[in-house]
């Protein structure tokens, strides 16, 4: 049986709940990074991607990075001490995240109540005072602050770390 996955009324219940002041721009679906050019030219804020991973073992990851930032995939794994990633199948996407791809997010961990993934963030987010992510679904856009991010997943609990993905093999900056 399918667990109840949120919806995105809930996702902002939760974020009120919170104290997470959130602001949503409503636009038409985009899957890619490059798609949405034009939106993100009109939303303030850092603009996330998203990669749902999967290593070798079975262990997923979730990693939330600016949408310029060069993420070198195959050396991720030598920096957060697993086996090598691809790319986690659509099913395992929507049973640990409740989104389908394209919709893949950062809010998405309030589906992941086992807290049975690792969330790798991306440092240069925090060089933006608010950050962009889509609410569950890829037609809209949420604006929240980075500190409000922290907020977020800290409230979520599971193990989240910082990387820098500027040197060519990335480099564990901290934990959330």
């Amino acid at each position: 049986m399918d667990k109840q996955k949120i919806t995105r009324e809930e996702l902002f219940d939760l974020l009120d709940n919170l104290g997470i002041n959130h602001k949503t721009t409503h636009h038409r679906a985009v899957f890619t990074v490059d798609e949405g050019e034009d939106i993100k030219k009109a939303i303030p804020g850092g603009h996330s991607k998203n990669l749902f991973l999967k290593d070798k073992d079975g262990a997923f990851f979730l990693i939330c990075a600016l949408g310029e930032t060069q993420i070198k995939m195959n050396h991720v794994h030598k920096a957060v001490g697993c086996a090598r990633l691809s790319f986690g199948s659509e099913e395992k996407l929507y049973e640990l995240l409740g989104v389908r791809p394209g919709s893949v997010c950062l809010f998405a961990l309030a589906n992941n109540v086992e807290k049975n993934l690792t969330l790798i963030l991306d440092k240069n987010i925090f060089k933006n005072p608010l950050i962009n992510f889509h609410p569950l679904l890829n037609d809209a856009t949420t604006t929240i602050s980075t500190d409000d991010m922290i907020k977020f997943v800290k409230h979520w609990g599971g193990r989240a770390i910082i990387a820098d993905f500027s040197t060519d093999i990335p480099i564990i900056e901290g934990t959330v």
